[in-house]
C-alpha cells in the first residue's frame, strides 16, 4: 500500500507584520496541528532555515518518507540531514535495510544521502509515533541511534520559580557531529510548569517546539514575538509550533509536560542566546 503523505508551504513572515495578527493568523503561520495521524506522514516545510517539521504514525503499514515535491530531489535525505524521536511505542526506522529500534523518547540522527527511510511499529495496538525535524545539509555525517543516556544533561530553574526541568541535548554538538541541525528533549517536572525562562531569542537560528505528555483537558499557553511585543498560542498534546529568529519561545502549561526542540541555522553553539529578563517583558 502507498504511503500516504501530506504537507503543506508555511511562508516567513516580518516581525512588524505579525504585530498585526489576530489569533487566527497566528495559528494558521506558526502552529502545527493535527500531524501526527495514523497511518500517514504528514509535514510542514517552513521558509524559516528550510525547517521541515513532522510526524509518522505507522499502525496498519510501514510508511516510507517520500521526497516531497518543493524538494526537487530523488530522496528526501539527497540534501538534507534528519533528526527523529519515538514519543509512542515501540519501533523501527530502516535506512536502506539497515534497522534502527527506538524506543520511547529514543532519538536517531541521519545523514544526507540518496536512501530509502522507512518507519513501522512493532506492536499496531501500541504503534510508535515518530516526530521529526530535517535542516539543508552541505555533507554527510554518521547516523547514529541517542537514547537518554547519550544526553549532555542541563538541571535548569527551580520548584520555587515554577520551572525545574532537566535539558537532554541528544542530538547536539557534544554528543555527535551534523550540519546545522540540533534537537533535544526537555522534561518539566511536577509543579513546575514554565520553560525557557529567563525568555532569549537566537537569532542566529531559528526553532521549533513539539509538546506532547500534556495530559488530557490540559493545556501550554506558547509564547513568541519580540521582547517588546509578545503573542501567545493555546497548544493541546502533540501539537507543535514555529518560532521565528526573531522571537522569543517559552510557554507555561496548567500540568507539567515534556517538549522536543529543534534549531537549525548559521550555528551549532546551544548557549548562543540573547537573554532578557521577566521584568523586561513588560
Amino acid at each position: 500500500m502507498a504511503t500516504k503523505t501530506n504537507y503543506e508551504l508555511r511562508y516567513a513572515a516580518h516581525p512588524n507584520d505579525v504585530k498585526n495578527y489576530d489569533t487566527k493568523q497566528l495559528r494558521e503561520h506558526f502552529l502545527i496541528k493535527n500531524f501526527m495521524q495514523p497511518d500517514e506522514v504528514n509535514m510542514v516545510y517552513s521558509m524559516y532555515d528550510r525547517m521541515v517539521v513532522g510526524g509518522a504514525v505507522p499502525v496498519k503499514q510501514v510508511l516510507e518518507l517520500e521526497a516531497i515535491e518543493p524538494l526537487k530531489a530523488p530522496f528526501f535525505l539527497h540534501r538534507r540531514e534528519l533528526g527523529i524521536y519515538n514519543v509512542g511505542g515501540a519501533g523501527k526506522v530502516t535506512v536502506d535495510g539497515k534497522v534502527f529500534e527506538l524506543q520511547y523518547k529514543e532519538a536517531l540522527y541521519l545523514g544526507c544521502g540518496d536512501r530509502k527511510v522507512e518507519f513501522s511499529s512493532n506492536d499496531a495496538a501500541k504503534p510508535a509515533r515518530f516526530y521529526f525535524n530535517s535542516l539543508v545539509a552541505h555533507k554527510n555525517f554518521p547516523d547514529k541511534h541517542i537514547t537518554k543516556k547519550d544526553a549532555v544533561v542541563a538541571e535548569m530553574g527551580s520548584l520555587e520559580t515554577c520551572n525545574h526541568r532537566s535539558i537532554n541535548k541528544m542530538i547536539v554538538n557534544q554528543v555527535l557531529e551534523t550540519c546545522q541541525l540540533q534537537m533535544g528533549m526537555t522534561e518539566l517536572r511536577p509543579g513546575s510548569v514554565w520553560n525557557t525562562m529567563p525568555p532569549h531569542t537566537h537569532s542566529r537560528r531559528m526553532e521549533a517546539y513539539f509538546y506532547f505528555e500534556v495530559p488530557k483537558e490540559q493545556a501550554v499557553c506558547h509564547f513568541m514575538g519580540p521582547v517588546d511585543e509578545t503573542r501567545h498560542i493555546w497548544m493541546g498534546n502533540e501539537d507543535a509550533v514555529i518560532s521565528p529568529e526573531w522571537s522569543i519561545h517559552s510557554a507555561a502549561a496548567t500540568s507539567n509536560y515534556t517538549f522536543i526542540w529543534g534549531m537549525g541555522g548559521e550555528n551549532l553553539d546551544y548557549g548562543d542566546q540573547d537573554f532578557t529578563t521577566p521584568d523586561q517583558l513588560m
